[in-house]
This record gives C-alpha cells, structure tokens and sequence, in this order.
C-alpha cells in the first residue's frame, strides 16, 4: 500500500501492482487491473500487463442521457470484461487519474467494496519504467451484480442550489482561468458550457493542488491543510465540481477517501450542466 497513512485504505503504489502483476493476469477474478482513459490510443500502445482497457467517453457514459452508466449497463461492462462484484478492482489512468478517479466514484456509487487508484496513475507508471504490453487480456465473462445507487456522494443541480442558499462549501476544481469565466474549457478541449464564470461562493482550489509534481496524492497533513485553509474541514458538507465531473473526481477522491470527510460529494453534472442552465447565478472573476 502507500507509504502515506490516510482515512481508507483505498491508494497503492505502483511497486505493489508490479508486485501483483501475475493476479491481474489470471483468468481467476480476484484481482483485476483496469487503465481508463479518454480514448484508448495510448493504451492500445503500451498499458500495464493485464489491463483491462476502458474508453471512459464511449464505456462509462450512457451515450444519449450524457449521464453515468445505469446499474444495468454498469454491470453488464464489468461482467463481460470477467470483473465480478467481489474482485479486488485497481484503476489508473491519463491525467493523473482524472478518469480513473472519475470510475472510481462510479464503482463506489454502485456499491463495489474493492476498489482502489494507482497512485500516480499511468504516467508514474511509464516514467518509472515498470512492465508494460501492447496486449489486450480477454477474461472469461462473470456474473456482476452492482447495489445502489448510493445517491450520498452524488449532488445534483438541486443539491448545489441548496448549498448555495445554506452557505455550504463548493469547491471549484478548475484552471483559474476557467473560474473566473475567462475561458470555458482548458486549451485544446472542446467547449461545453453557454457562460463561463463560477458557481456563486465556491472556492477555487485546483484539483492539481492534491497532487505532487509525479501526480502521486500529497500526504494526509498536507491534504487536511489545503482545505482547512478555506474553511473546510470534516465537520461539514462540501460540494466539489469541475467541467465534466472528472477533475472534481480527484478532489472528491481526496476529500472523501483520503481525508475521510464522508460529507463531501461530487457534483458530476459540473459546469457543463450549470454553465447551460438559463437564469442560474453566475460570478466572474477571483
């Protein structure tokens, strides 16, 4: 596991995946590695011996609602990949986890038990020259069965106006830029949202802000006092968005996980859904 104490014991190392390689490898379900990312060309390149590739746009999202995946398809996904309910599921991926981080919150939503991030995630992975493939595992299909939905962390569009008129901490995950509606997306990503700007009262703590240079999560200490220098502790709620709900997945990773602050939840709807909506509040600037 990490060197690093934190609330849960939901992080490993790269050295105890390395150390794990031939479990993920067999056909037998108790352990399964999976890499998630925004396309899978750079997995199909070169991934972790035993990855289970994912496509998070086109796997982990119902194509029409733009929503997460439904308990149905959710199960039906892992089952046919020879993921069952019981296995001991590691996920890592591009960005420093952004969309690991985002299957993450997924799995747990869905009530898996196992679940746990690579620290690091796939660029630590590759820099590090641990063992990689070109080759895609094809395990036998098992019988998934997800519980759920655990709606206490998820918010929706209503949970947010909630916070807003009771003064409850959002966390706005974004580029500064982005915050203060100065661009709507990070450079090079397409544009999803009409406004740009803020949620009125959060605050801007990115979801960089978690991580050090290698993209491993910072300590507990160091973790507790990003946070507790704007005000937000276990004692209360707190809302973390982004643009899509996959870089607020991190914060959500570390504030909820890594922290412990059982409160916090991911508002996955994000700017794309608020900065859409006609006549919800909107602030600009710092």
């Amino acid at each position: 596991m990490s060197d690093t104490e934190y609330a849960n014991d939901v992080l490993v190392s790269a050295d105890w995946v390395e150390n794990h390689l031939e479990d993920f490898q067999s056909d037998d379900p108790e352990y399964r590695l999976v890499e998630v990312d925004v396309d899978t060309e750079a997995y199909d390149e070169a991934h972790a011996p035993g990855a289970i590739g994912f496509n998070w746009e086109t796997q982990l999202q119902d194509q029409t609602t733009r929503d997460i995946l439904s308990k149905e398809d959710f199960a039906d996904l892992l089952g046919s990949h020879g993921i069952s309910d019981e296995s001991t599921v590691v996920l890592y991926g591009d960005n420093s986890n952004w969309f690991a981080a985002y299957t993450y919150w997924q799995f747990k939503y869905y009530g898996h038990d196992d679940v746990r991030l690579l620290d690091g995630g796939r660029d630590y992975w590759l820099d590090n020259d641990y063992p990689t493939t070109d080759e895609a595992p094809e395990f036998p299909a098992v019988e998934y069965t997800a519980r759920g939905p655990f709606e206490d962390i998820r918010a929706y569009r209503d949970d947010v106006e909630k916070a807003i008129d009771r003064g409850i901490p959002l966390v706005d995950v974004r580029s500064p830029e982005e915050f203060s509606g100065e661009i709507l997306a990070p450079p090079g990503l397409q544009e999803t949202a009409q406004r740009g700007g803020h949620i009125p009262g959060a605050k801007n703590i990115s979801w960089a802000a978690v991580t050090n240079d290698d993209g491993t999560f910072k300590s507990y200490d160091e973790l507790q006092e990003l946070y507790e220098d704007e005000g937000i502790t276990g004692d209360n709620s707190v809302v973390a968005y982004c643009r899509i709900g996959e870089r607020s997945s991190v914060a959500w990773f570390a504030l909820h996980e890594l922290l412990g602050y059982d409160s916090a939840v991911n508002y996955d709807g994000s700017w794309t859904e608020w900065g859409n909506l006609v006549g919800a509040p909107i602030e600009k600037g710092d």
